[in-house]
């Protein structure tokens, strides 16, 4: 069931808030104002207070400041911030004015003579802001797709402050990733985490720069969930399995890092669960070896991204199902139909066999076996175990390009 609040993509278009592809808002909250709080001084011990100008009538002692006791994140803060980039994006006149021609409403002024311009009705330029994250020395950047998708002039500035000019590699709608380049050389690189194997409950970084201009920023939490699939990403062939966590992120944060303690990316930030249009408590990233298997592909085939399919139809065993199938296990995937010139009937599954693990991982979902193919790339190779006619079987599966 949808949750209530909305999830809104984490960028900055044209002063507008995007929530998911088409809900607009006009109104977001600039957190920590001074007319929100207010701030008193208290009497410590020993020293005599001057209530008219709210300051000790004597200076206090200086103490030695106390230890550390919680996760020190400085050096893993500092790493990140440095490959964190803030992305300038907006589509030119030319583009603005050709959308303008393919708009509805502007044949509805020309029939009547009207100038469409005497009524602000003119090209508006898109412009938007987002994060980025440095992945080559040699100048590739990862960020969202929808921090992107509708502009034809990018612009980066690095954490050094400089400012680059930037093309757009490729990008890929379905996961909500886009690579850009920049000229630079001798760029600074973070290692990779191996998001599999991070666990809920670490400790976590997001770094980017909400609402444009407070660049570099860095808040911790923790991972709250894994591999939750949203729906808010358009499309049949959309991709989900968001990292999930408590880490403050808000608009502008899209496309920034998400790192573990020791500095290491982890994901690319990309949405906010949200009833107010800013943070309120759970922010989704895309998982790092999603991230950067995607980004590899688009770096080495533009937008033409090839994905893996196995080419079966499955339905998913309970004990109801399971009884009226006849069958003595009740978990799995009843396969229904097997694609002609699939990966499934080259590799020899049949219908009626029942999917029970992928790769050692117990298939009790869809989603189980979807996570699964979806991380693979073209060639990879897969064991999947069958139950068939009383007997487990391990077949091995070579992935091809979906059909």
């Amino acid at each position: 069931m949808k949750p209530f609040f909305s999830l809104m993509l984490a960028g900055i278009f044209g002063g507008l808030i995007c929530f998911g592809a088409i809900q607009y808002s006009q109104h977001f909250n600039l957190l920590g104002h001074s007319s929100i709080f207010s701030l008193t001084a208290a009497p410590s011990s020993g020293q005599d207070f001057n209530s008219a100008t709210g300051v000790p009538s004597t200076p206090a002692s200086l103490s030695t400041p106390a230890p550390v006791t919680g996760p020190d994140f400085a050096n893993a803060a500092e790493a990140a911030q440095k490959v964190v980039v803030l992305i300038e994006a907006s589509e030119s006149e030319a583009t603005a004015q050709n959308r303008r021609r393919q708009d509805p409403f502007q044949d509805f002024f020309q029939r009547f003579g009207i100038n469409s311009d005497g009524f602000g009705y003119g090209p508006q330029i898109r412009k938007g802001a987002g994060s980025g994250v440095i992945i080559s020395s040699d100048g590739y950047i990862l960020t969202n797709n929808h921090v992107v998708d509708f502009a034809d002039e990018v612009n980066i500035i690095t954490f050094d402050n400089k400012k680059y000019k930037a093309v757009i590699v490729g990008r890929d709608p379905s996961t909500d990733l886009a690579v850009v380049k920049i000229d630079a050389k001798n760029l600074p690189t973070l290692e990779y985490a191996d998001s599999d194997k991070a666990r809920v409950g670490e400790w976590v970084l997001a770094v980017g720069n909400p609402f444009e201009y407070l660049t570099s920023t860095v808040t911790a939490g923790i991972i709250s969930a894994k591999g939750r699939d949203l729906d808010i990403i358009p499309g049949k062939k959309a991709i989900e399995e968001f990292i999930q966590t408590d880490a403050a992120i808000n608009p502008g944060n899209s496309g920034g890092a998400l790192v573990d303690a020791n500095g290491r990316l982890l994901g690319i930030n990309t949405a906010i669960a949200s009833e107010t249009g800013s943070y309120t408590g759970y922010s989704f990233a895309i998982p790092a070896n999603l991230a950067v298997g995607i980004a590899n592909d688009i770096i080495k085939n533009g937008n033409d991204i090839e994905r893996t399919s196995l080419g079966v139809t499955v339905l998913v065993l309970d004990e109801e199902f399971a009884a009226e199938q006849k069958l003595p296990i009740n978990e799995g995937l009843l396969v229904d139909e097997v694609s002609e010139s699939s990966s499934a009937q080259y590799a020899g599954i049949l219908p009626h066999d029942v999917l029970v693990e992928i790769d050692g991982k117990k298939l009790k979902t869809f989603n189980d076996l979807k996570e699964k193919i979806d991380l693979a790339k073209v060639g990879d190779s897969v064991t999947v175990k069958v139950y068939r006619n009383g007997k487990y079987l391990d077949i091995p599966v070579r992935l091809k390009k979906g059909l």
